[in-house]
């Protein structure tokens, strides 16, 4: 058993891989500043300090009063479309913050960091993405994921300091925060549903993008530490079928059970098509059966509906207004 501190494991994925770690009998302590999560996401057998990654002198403090063996970095603010127009909240949270956990991580000499990235690091490269797929960051969201991941090279080559980075993608099922208005479109068109309300789409809804339950991710990520093959290494983690915003829609009114209702916004600028192979993942840990997207969609609405709708949450700090999609300008 290890004793392992999971940032943001009051969010979404991060309640689920804090999940896993500690049915796989270890110690896990949650870093987590609230909000984005909910305090009933953290696992009861876990032990939860509220702060910020951002918060230096916050982060210090724990890792010395905490002795931790490895560090499972999921905090951020995962609003790709809206980081263009909160560039410097952006790189606070999810770089500032990050470079915070690796300078404690190198310190107090831990064993291993995993990393939470994300394949918007890959931006709008045609075709499949792969590990090997030359990163090219097409919104600041997927810029600070990709300086991290190149601060994490950094560390282990001047001190040593393994690593282990997931790029999951469109995660989606229980927990997650169905209020975001600027994040997760499955738990955006469950709200809607929830509300009344038609489903939004951007543009014409051929955009594609694969939909990974959180059940087929979060685990493979807390086995992690365990598989000596894993370490410095880069991971795709999540679905391989990859669906148009539209089916995407049908899909999630049949698992709601009401008929498709969806209003088309004007288009944004976002990457058309995202979804990855997995090829070096089922190298190394496996292949495994993977939760189909009706499935997954059945078990998160009968969530949804035992949960209920909830408010819209507005982001108060818009660094940029030029070009803000006039649907993120409104209450």
């Amino acid at each position: 058993m290890a004793r392992v501190l999971v940032t943001g494991g009051a969010g979404f994925i991060g309640s689920h891989v804090a999940d896993a770690l500690i049915g796989r009998g270890h110690e896990v302590v949650v870093l987590d500043d609230l909000s984005g999560g909910f305090r009933d996401n953290v696992p009861a057998a876990a032990r939860l300090v509220t702060a910020s990654v951002s918060d230096a002198g916050a982060v210090d403090g724990l890792f010395a009063q905490t002795s931790f063996e490895y560090v499972y970095h999921l905090a951020a603010y995962a609003a790709e479309g809206l980081s263009h127009f909160i560039r410097r909240f952006n790189y606070t949270n999810n770089v500032i913050g990050s470079v915070n956990l690796i300078n404690a991580a190198v310190n107090h000499d831990v064993k291993g960091f995993v990393f939470a990235s994300s394949i918007a690091v890959y931006g709008g490269t045609e075709g499949t993405f792969s590990e090997d797929t030359p990163p090219h960051p097409e919104d600041p969201y997927g810029i600070a994921k990709l300086a991290v991941e190149q601060d994490l090279r950094c560390a282990r080559d001047m001190f040593g300091l393994r690593s282990i980075v997931f790029r999951p993608h469109n995660v989606y099922g229980p927990r997650q925060n169905i209020g975001d208005r600027y994040r997760n479109v499955v738990g955006i068109f469950m709200n809607q549903i929830l509300h009344g309300r038609p489903m939004t789409i951007f543009g014409d809804g051929t955009q594609t993008r694969a939909f990974s339950y959180v059940d087929d991710v979060a685990p493979v990520m807390a086995e992690a530490i365990e598989q000596d093959t894993a370490w410095d290494q880069v991971f795709n983690v999540g679905a391989d079928q990859p669906f148009t915003l539209n089916q995407l829609a049908i899909e999630v009114a049949a698992a709601m059970g009401v008929e498709p209702q969806v209003v088309h916004l004007p288009a944004r600028s976002e990457v058309r098509d995202a979804y990855s192979s997995h090829e070096r993942l089922t190298a190394v840990f496996g292949a495994r059966q993977a939760t189909t997207l009706q499935d997954g969609l059945a078990r998160m609405a009968a969530w949804a509906r035992a949960h209920g709708a909830r408010s819209g949450t507005v982001f108060d700090g818009i660094e940029v207004e030029r070009n803000l999609p006039a649907a993120w300008r409104s209450v």
